[in-house]
């Protein structure tokens, strides 16, 4: 069977497709974005550099594309070689059997016409993120997603609630189950990384401040409690510069690491000498840190945007969950709850560790990834 993968350069995409390397599978890769190579298996033949222009570049391409994008739509393949074209030419070479899409805006959306002139290749689509949860309701994505769901014929997601969303927006495929987008953790490999909780001091923050992250309203909400946490060290990684300039302008003694600072590895690793870890947005899929640090061992707060974290965190059993994202008011108030149940961290920790064994392992993942194309094959 030939599997034609279609996603942005992704670690979660990467760790995806390594799930099938003892496979018989021919494996494809179209760099949709065009940001050039994929660092995967050297057996996965990768389609990329084919972006082109038609002709030269018009003044005013660039604001048209940001302020009438249904405009930019209708003329851009004039302007230039479009992600359906490039399909069209890559399916004619490879005719795959399955094609699978990772994301919907960047990576669906452009590739929807030529899909629809081949209606017997089977298309897959995996759900990240806010692909559903923020873009349903805006009046230039929802006809697109509802277009794009009409012609998938599998979907998976990472949490029950956006293959809910998916049905309301008119999904009838069939969905092939809740698989972690990165797939699985390692376990025993990452045991060795995991501090015991009584030797652990460090409350880490996700720093993420824009569109949907609130990182910055964390950060001031333990901005206003540093005598509760002075036997604590803070810990911001993934923060934009507008958390990065407070913590600054502010003289907190907090450490902080920029979006690209730590590598996934390093953040495992800080993760596991984490005795809380905080994640604050406002619109997400199944947050993958928060699925980190359930591994690792952190004491997870985490917002639950559409009840989605709800699927993992038990509100007060195994971490706590944030009701209102923009107050820093209820955030604190969790903090310096969580910092008073410390007897509490080596129990929940237990429960974590087994949710993990059962629903986040690498190995017990990687089989489901496999048997989905398999059935998929024989649908």
């Amino acid at each position: 069977m030939k599997i034609l993968f279609i996603s942005m350069p992704s670690v979660h995409v990467i760790r995806w497709i390594e799930n099938l390397k003892d496979t018989s599978l021919e494996l494809f890769w179209f760099d949709v974005l065009g940001k050039g190579k994929l660092e995967t298996l050297s057996s996965v033949t990768q389609f990329t550099d084919w972006k082109k222009r038609k002709v030269a570049y018009v003044k005013g391409e660039h604001f048209l594309k940001k302020k009438m994008p249904s405009l930019y739509d209708s003329i851009q393949s004039v302007l230039e070689v479009t992600a359906n074209e490039a399909l069209d030419k890559i399916i004619r070479e490879v005719q795959p059997d399955v094609i699978h899409s990772f994301e919907m805006q960047s990576c669906s959306y452009p590739i929807l016409k030529t899909m629809n002139a081949f209606p017997d290749i089977k298309w897959v689509y995996s759900c990240w993120g806010n692909d559903l949860y923020y873009y349903q309701h805006l009046k230039y994505h929802q006809p697109k997603i509802q277009a794009v769901l009409q012609r998938v014929n599998f979907l998976h997601t990472d949490c029950l609630r956006d293959f809910e969303l998916a049905k309301n927006l008119g999904f009838t495929g069939k969905h092939i189950g809740v698989i972690p987008g990165g797939t699985g953790y390692k376990l025993s490999e990452l045991q060795h990384f995991k501090k015991p909780v009584s030797e652990r001091k460090i409350i880490l923050v996700k720093g993420y401040q824009h569109l949907f992250g609130r990182g910055l309203v964390v950060v001031k909400a333990l901005h206003a409690m540093l005598k509760a946490i002075k036997d604590y060290e803070v810990v911001v990684f993934g923060a934009h510069q507008s958390v990065i300039d407070y913590i600054s302008v502010n003289n907190l003694s907090f450490k902080a690491y920029s979006r690209h600072g730590l590598s996934h590895q390093e953040l495992l690793e800080l993760m596991g000498q984490s005795l809380i870890y905080i994640g604050n947005n406002i619109s997400d899929g199944m947050p993958n840190t928060l699925l980190e640090a359930v591994v690792m061992g952190a004491f997870p707060i985490q917002s639950n945007p559409g009840g989605v974290t709800a699927e993992i965190i038990r509100h007060g059993e195994n971490g706590f969950l944030i009701s209102e994202p923009e107050s820093i008011n209820e955030i604190k108030g969790l903090i310096k709850q969580a910092l008073e149940i410390p007897d509490r961290f080596v129990e929940i920790s237990k429960i974590n560790d087994a949710i993990a064994t059962q629903r986040l392992d690498y190995y017990v993942n990687q089989q489901k990834v496999i048997a989905l194309y398999q059935n998929i094959n024989s649908l």
